[in-house]
């Protein structure tokens, strides 16, 4: 099992793998971005510091399991936001995760970055799929897989039903597959 690059760029956007010296610029991000995450992401209702701390550390065990790679989005010396490769979606596939800052959507920067976590997923051993999932009423989510060539598979109605404001829980399922070697 490979391990992806602790830091990619693309563009204007560095990715890099999270370390526990993140936890203050992280904190400011989430909490200057609380309006923008909560419609979206549950976990983002309750914010406290010791939160944020674990979340860093849960990602280093995650990284280091090889269960999870979460990125701090870095563009002009700031944490904008967050990206990462999952291993939730089955053998052979990854999951993509994302959020930017309010303040810096609009300038292409998560496309950017999920742009780079494309081909490092591919990069890696034993990959032929990524997958995006958002939630049917999350339009800025389904813009960037939209961009990068996903094609969406399938829709399906969440069990338990939203689990934050924003949705209506109906979870959209964009996939691409690993492009083959000539």
């Amino acid at each position: 099992m490979g391990q992806p690059a602790e830091t990619l760029r693309n563009g204007q956007v560095e990715l890099r793998r999270w370390r526990m010296s993140d936890l203050d610029p992280l904190r400011r991000a989430i909490e200057e971005s609380l309006d923008h995450l909560k419609p979206w992401m549950p976990w983002a209702a309750v914010q406290e510091r010791q939160r944020t701390a674990a979340y860093l550390e849960r990602s280093a065990r995650e990284w280091d399991a090889g269960e999870a790679y979460g990125y701090a989005i870095i563009t002009e010396g700031a944490v904008v936001g967050a990206c990462g490769l999952m291993r939730r979606v089955g053998p052979g596939g990854l999951d993509i995760g994302y959020w930017l800052h309010p303040a810096w959507t609009g300038r292409g920067l998560a496309t950017l970055a999920v742009a780079a976590l494309v081909r490092q997923g591919f990069a890696l051993p034993g990959i032929d799929r990524l997958e995006i999932v958002h939630d049917e009423a999350n339009g800025p989510s389904a813009a960037i897989p939209r961009r990068l060539g996903f094609t969406e598979v399938a829709r399906h109605q969440v069990p338990d039903g939203p689990t934050a404001p924003g949705e209506v829980g109906v979870d959209v399922i964009w996939r691409l597959h690993k492009p083959a070697t000539a």
